[in-house]
C-alpha cells in the first residue's frame, strides 16, 4: 500500500507543480506580481487564517516561494487576482499597474488558462513519450485461445463462458480491454460476437444494463480472457503455501468434479468457502492429490497463469509514430473526460461511481512501474486540465466564464460578484471533494 500512496503522492506533486508553474509563467509574461508560489497549502485548507506556517520559505524578488505543510495540493498567490482569500478591502481599492485585475482581459484570459495549457501539454508529452520508451500493449480478440470469462453481470445479460465478442454496434472490436469503456461511454446498443458452440449472438444494451455494468466494475471486469487452471505463484502465507501444489501444475478436478478452466474452478470452490477440498493436480505425466482448506471467500491462495490462453500483442514506436499516436492515445482520453461527464447525468446512478484518492491509489501498481506511472500521470494531467476548465467558480474555468463574458458582452463583471462567487464556488468545489472520497463509504454501505 506504501508504494502504491508514493506513486499518486509523487504523480500529483508533479502535476499540481507544473499547473501552479502554468499560471505563474503567464503572470510574470504579463508583468504581473506573483507574491507566493507554494507546494502544498501553508495553512490548513481551505482555511486561509487558520494554522498558518510553512516548512520551508524563500523570497526570491517579489516573489515567495515555500513548502506548505498541509500535504494538499499547492497554489500560486497573484496580486490583484480576486478570489476566496483575498483581503476584501481591496475590491474597493483601484486596480494597480502590477495586479491582475488592471491587466487586459486578454491576458488575464492566459493568466487562468497556464495550468490547463501546461496539464493539456503535458499529458500529451507523456504519452509521447511513453509510447517511444515501452510501445503499447492490447489484447486482440483474435489472440484469446480459449473465449472469454463473463461475469454475473455479463452472465445474465446473455454472455456465457467461452464466448468471442467481436463487434460493439456491428463495428469491430480490436481490444477486449476497450469493451466495457465501449458499451459505457459510446452508449453500445448491441454486443455481436460468437459462442463457444460457433452459434453467433446479438445481444441487446439497456440503459440499465449500463448502469449495473458501470456499479459493477469496482469488483468485478465484466469480461476477461478465460483461463485454465494452471497455477503461475502461490501466496506467500496462505492455506496453499502448505500443500503439494507446486509453481506449473495443472488443477484438473475438485471433490472429484473435473475443471479445466478458471470459471469453472471458482465455480466449484466457492460453495466450499471456509471448508476443506480435495484436489486433483496434473504435474507433467502424474497425479497429485491435494487437501486444502479455502478462505472464507472460496479461494486458494493461488494466481492462475494466463500467459498460455491469450495474446498480448506488442506495438513499438518509432519517434514520429509515437507523437502521432500519442497525440491520438491523449485526444481520447480528452474526449472520454467528456463523455464521463455526459455519463454521470445521464445513466442511471453513475454518480455514485465517483471515487476519490482512494480510488486512484487502488489503481496504482503494487510494485513500482515506471511504465504505468507515466501511463497514470499523463491521463490524470489531461484529468485535471478537464476539470479546472468546468465552469465553476473558483476553479480555472469559473475565470475563465467571467473573462469571456466580458470579451463577449464588453461589460467587465464586477470584482464583488466574482469574489462572492468564489465563495460559493469554494464550498461547492469541496462538497464535491468530500463526496468524491467518500466512496469507500458508498461502497460499503451497498456491499
Amino acid at each position: 500500500m506504501f508504494i502504491k500512496i508514493a506513486q499518486l503522492f509523487l504523480s500529483l506533486t508533479i502535476l499540481i507543480t507544473l499547473h501552479e508553474f502554468g499560471h505563474f509563467w503567464f503572470a510574470r509574461r504579463f508583468k504581473t506580481r506573483v507574491d507566493k508560489f507554494y507546494l502544498f497549502f501553508d495553512f490548513l485548507f481551505p482555511f486561509a487564517n487558520l494554522l498558518p506556517f510553512s516548512l520551508f520559505k524563500k523570497k526570491i524578488g517579489d516573489t515567495e516561494y515555500g513548502l506548505g505543510w498541509f500535504p494538499f495540493g499547492g497554489y500560486v498567490q497573484i496580486a490583484g487576482m480576486v478570489d476566496e482569500q483575498m483581503d476584501k478591502d481591496m475590491i474597493d481599492r483601484p486596480a494597480e499597474p502590477w495586479e491582475l485585475r488592471s491587466k487586459p482581459a486578454w491576458q488575464r484570459l492566459l493568466v487562468m488558462l497556464g495550468g490547463i495549457i501546461v496539464n493539456l501539454i503535458l499529458g500529451f508529452l507523456i504519452f509521447w513519450m511513453v509510447l517511444w520508451v515501452w510501445g503499447k500493449n492490447t489484447q486482440p480478440v483474435t489472440g484469446l485461445k480459449y473465449g472469454l470469462q463473463v461475469d454475473s453481470v455479463a452472465y445474465k445479460m446473455g454472455l456465457r463462458n467461452g464466448d468471442y465478442i467481436t463487434s460493439l454496434d456491428h463495428i469491430p472490436v480490436k481490444s477486449i480491454n476497450r469493451i466495457p469503456v465501449e458499451i459505457i461511454m459510446n452508449k453500445v446498443a448491441t454486443i455481436e460476437g460468437v459462442h463457444a458452440n460457433g452459434q453467433p449472438f446479438s445481444i441487446p444494451v439497456t440503459d440499465r444494463d449500463r448502469s449495473i455494468i458501470l456499479k459493477n466494475l469496482k469488483v468485478s471486469p465484466f469480461i476477461a480472457p478465460r483461463n485454465i487452471t494452471k497455477i503461475d505463484s502461490i501466496e506467500a502465507g496462505s492455506f496453499a503455501a502448505n500443500t503439494p501444489m507446486k509453481k506449473g501444475d495443472y488443477i484438473i478436478a475438485v471433490n472429484g468434479v473435473p475443471v479445466k478452466y478458471q470459471d469453472e474452478l471458482k465455480a466449484q470452490l466457492y460453495p466450499n468457502r471456509g471448508k476443506e477440498v480435495s484436489l486433483t493436480l496434473l504435474r507433467g505425466t502424474d497425479t497429485i492429490k491435494s487437501v486444502n482448506k479455502l478462505t472464507t471467500k472460496g479461494t486458494l491462495g493461488i494466481v492462475v497463469d494466463g500467459k498460455e490462453t491469450y495474446v498480448i500483442h506488442h506495438q513499438s514506436f518509432g519517434f514520429v509514430e509515437a507523437i502521432v499516436q500519442g497525440s491520438k492515445d491523449a485526444w481520447e482520453k480528452v474526449v472520454m473526460q467528456v463523455k464521463q461527464l455526459v455519463v454521470i447525468f445521464t445513466v442511471k446512478d453513475a454518480y455514485l461511481q465517483i471515487g476519490g484518492f482512494a480510488t486512484m491509489t487502488k489503481a496504482m501498481p503494487s510494485e513500482w512501474d515506471w511504465e504505468n506511472f507515466w501511463m497514470f500521470t499523463g491521463f490524470l494531467s489531461l484529468a485535471l486540465a478537464f476539470m479546472n476548465f468546468l465552469p465553476i467558480p473558483m476553479l480555472d474555468g469559473g475565470y475563465v466564464m467571467f473573462i469571456l463574458w466580458e470579451m463577449i458582452t464588453g461589460k467587465k463583471v464586477s470584482d464583488k460578484i466574482i469574489y462572492v462567487a468564489n465563495n460559493v464556488g469554494l464550498y461547492i468545489v469541496l462538497a464535491l471533494m468530500l463526496f468524491a472520497n467518500t466512496d469507500w463509504l458508498r461502497d460499503m454501505f451497498m456491499k
